[in-house]
């Protein structure tokens, strides 16, 4: 593996000292996931990176990103020694992004980001080097490891930039420099830390702060804070400003979706060139995704053509929507379908996930129960304020909600949900995820599909795994 980072270009990056001699091929701040050849950053988060210095080395690291001799290690070992850790990770990151020849898109939204990152990777495909995280590192330390790891010959970086709290955004796509800066969807999550809706747009749209001069900016034409979004637009160093969605006065224009249970048809047209593409995986929220990365590529200097025949290649990360097929029992070849949606949740992508649901057909004749059922499995959604209450139980006038046969509700908020459902819709109803894992068998039957849904804290991916563990897992 060729160098990302010689001893010499770290320590000017990041202001630090310490011997010499050492190549790094690679960043890492996770002993468990660390290659031999890596850079070890020993952040402070709910550990201290410097307890595992020893154990990176051990296993091969080419140095430790340090602010102290941790104990156990010899003062001479492959040390950069900085100030704080967490600023030289950031300087490191600019150095990264100040030495690339790569067109840089950032992305931002309520919704989407991590999907649209790997709709980017999937659809760049074989139009030169792409760097993008492996997963979802959006903060205040995931912005610079995603930059610091990217090598210099990079052609197209997507960076997938989020937040918790109002002022975050910005700085890290000034980091970023990006080329194309673009918001998915402004929705209400992590409404916690607004007052409103505008907060949040507000706060989505100094994504454009960082652009580089003379960049493009790409919002969500759709939405009702579109205007926020278009004045922060302006108010960047854009030179182009291009809007996405459904309207006919975006300039990237979703004409139409056609999903089915297991691809969706794309009709778009991105300025006057009409594009047809297909997505091997439903859902029509999935087809705007297509749209944006359209638009965006074709921004950031990639062929319009080869893209759109890249967006084919890409299926939902894990987590994410992904579908699978539960082999229930091998002998008779029974089996349910499992939609994997449990990374996170707000209300909506709550209910785009509901309409997948409603889209999936389930089997009939097969199993203990003669008739397949649609089921989900949901979780709480967190951080959404004051009206968070009112938001679970809205789900029950979903539309797609007349498609499902039992809704399973995990955690104190969802059972506003189950108090709304007609009663023929109720489910189990508890206040753990764990208590769904220990009856795992009785949730599903052959035919079935399931879907699960939920923000992290609510667990609801340990019912996933435990649905997994019934069959064979196979996709």
């Amino acid at each position: 593996m060729s160098a990302l980072w010689t001893a010499e270009e770290a320590a000017a990056a990041t202001r630090g000292s310490g011997p010499g001699g050492w190549t790094a091929t690679g960043v890492s701040i996770d002993t468990r996931t660390l290659r031999p050849g890596d850079l070890f950053v020993a952040l402070k988060a709910v550990r201290d990176g410097h307890d595992f210095v020893a154990a990176a080395l051990e296993k091969g690291a080419a140095a430790a990103l340090v602010d102290r001799v941790p104990d156990g290690v010899a003062p001479d070992a492959p040390l950069l020694v900085v100030g704080d850790v967490l600023a030289a990770l950031g300087r490191l990151g600019a150095a990264a992004r100040k030495r690339t020849r790569a067109r840089v898109i950032a992305i931002t939204g309520s919704v989407g980001k991590t999907s649209t990152k790997e709709m980017f990777r999937a659809a760049l495909a074989g139009q030169g080097r792409i760097h993008a995280a492996e997963a979802s590192y959006n903060n205040h330390w995931g912005v610079p490891l995603t930059l610091a790891r990217m090598p210099a010959d990079t052609d197209f970086a997507i960076v997938e930039i989020g937040m918790n709290a109002p002022g975050e955004i910005a700085p890290l796509s000034r980091l970023a420099k990006p080329h194309v800066a673009m918001v998915t969807t402004v929705a209400a999550a992590h409404l916690a830390a607004f007052e409103d809706l505008g907060g949040i747009a507000r706060e989505k749209g100094s994504i454009f702060e960082g652009l580089k001069k003379g960049g493009t900016a790409l919002y969500n034409a759709d939405i009702d804070t579109a205007k926020i979004l278009a004045k922060a637009a302006k108010a960047s160093k854009a030179g182009d400003i291009l809007r996405f969605g459904a309207a006919k006065s975006a300039e990237a224009r979703l004409v139409s979706a056609k999903p089915s249970e297991t691809v969706t048809v794309v009709e778009a047209k991105i300025g006057k060139t009409p594009v047809l593409f297909k997505l091997a995986t439903p859902g029509a929220h999935f087809a705007l995704g297509g749209v944006m990365v359209l638009a965006a590529a074709e921004a950031a200097g990639a062929d319009i053509a080869l893209t759109a025949q890249g967006l084919g290649r890409w299926v939902p990360p894990p987590g994410r929507g992904r579908a699978e097929r539960l082999a229930l029992d091998p002998v008779e070849d029974w089996s349910a379908k499992l939609i994997d949606d449990a990374f996170n949740a707000n209300p909506a992508s709550l209910a785009a996930a509901l309409d997948v649901l409603a889209l999936t057909a389930p089997e009939d004749n097969v199993g203990r129960v003669s008739t397949g059922r649609r089921i989900a499995i949901l979780g709480d959604m967190l951080e959404l304020g004051n009206a968070e209450i009112e938001m679970h139980a809205a789900l029950a006038r979903h539309p797609a909600m007349a498609s499902i046969d039992r809704v399973d509700c995990v955690g104190p908020l969802m059972a506003a949900l189950w108090e709304a459902l007609p009663a023929e819709k109720r489910g189990a109803r508890v206040q753990t995820a764990e208590e769904l894992v220990a009856r795992a068998h009785q949730l599903v039957d052959a035919g079935d599909v399931v879907l699960v849904k939920g923000s992290k804290g609510s667990r609801v991916s340990l019912v996933a795994a435990a649905l997994r563990k019934l069959g064979r897992g196979r996709g």
